[in-house]
């Protein structure tokens, strides 16, 4: 069975959601209201209309409620405003708790109803008082939302080791699983200082450049294997995986000389 769905992104979140378009003809960069687990919420449509499998979907899909008028959006930026400026506010209430927690990023829900207060904790924190108070304080619901140390940087924003912005600042996709494995495809160094992100995991520019290494290493000879060249057969020492050329190594008794050759240059026997 097919199913007609659209991509929705969240303010602050890499993650695409699939909702029903609901009859709605929506384009990307609109901004819709959906219905989620814990009420509408305002998003952007990232991904046109498509047909999957329902199969494919990993909940049950939900509806987009309508297209959000060019009001709702700039009240919503509005209230993201107003709602940063009670952070000294709230970290001196949680100070006065004596609890354990940094305070990333307050914004508020996209019609106010609701105060999110986005934190990090090395433990779990029994916060139940402190929502208690801050709902008295500020006469409002309030969400204190427990973030991990990508989101982090997500959120307050950087710059990586490269010079330019973080890739999750800047909605490169979702990389919430980076493995080592892909600093070896990539022939990086496993230094964890030299490959890890401001939040002090791996970063995430491994997991966006990845695929591009992956398919080329099921093209290329292992290191070490031997190939056929155009000047006869050599073993293999380097991969250069992005410009698809290979070093070859010739030996004849003490002299040993490597040559470089274009991947369609060379013959060699590939692995299944």
């Amino acid at each position: 069975m097919q199913v007609t769905v659209v991509g929705v992104k969240f303010k602050n979140s890499n993650h695409i959601y699939s909702f029903s378009p609901n009859g709605f003809d929506v384009k990307k960069g609109d901004y819709v209201i959906v219905e989620t687990e814990k009420g509408q919420d305002l998003g952007v449509v990232v991904k046109e209309k498509e047909e999957i499998k329902a199969e494919e979907l990993v909940s049950a899909l939900k509806n987009i409620v309508k297209i959000a008028t060019p009001e709702i959006v700039k009240k919503a930026e509005m209230y993201d405003k107003e709602a940063e400026k009670l952070t000294t506010q709230i970290k001196n209430i949680i100070k006065s708790f004596n609890l354990e927690m940094k305070v990333v990023k307050v914004e508020a829900s996209f019609d106010n109803s609701k105060l999110i207060v986005n934190f990090t904790a090395e433990n779990r924190v029994d916060f139940r008082e402190l929502v208690k108070k801050l709902a008295e304080t500020f006469k409002t619901r309030v969400e204190l939302r427990q973030i991990g140390s990508r989101d982090e940087v997500r959120l307050m924003g950087g710059f990586g080791l490269c010079g330019k912005i973080c890739c999750c600042v800047q909605n490169f996709g979702e990389f919430d699983h980076v493995s080592m494995k892909m600093a070896k495809n990539q022939n990086l160094s496993l230094n964890p200082t030299s490959i890890s992100g401001l939040c002090g995991k791996l970063m995430c520019c491994l997991a966006y450049e990845n695929p591009i290494y992956a398919e080329s290493i099921k093209l290329m000879p292992k290191v070490g294997s031997e190939v056929q060249t155009l000047d006869g057969k050599g073993v293999v020492v380097f991969n250069d995986l992005l410009d698809r050329k290979v070093d070859v190594k010739f030996s004849k008794g003490e002299e040993v000389e490597i040559k470089t050759f274009d991947l369609n240059d060379i013959k060699f026997k590939k692995e299944n």
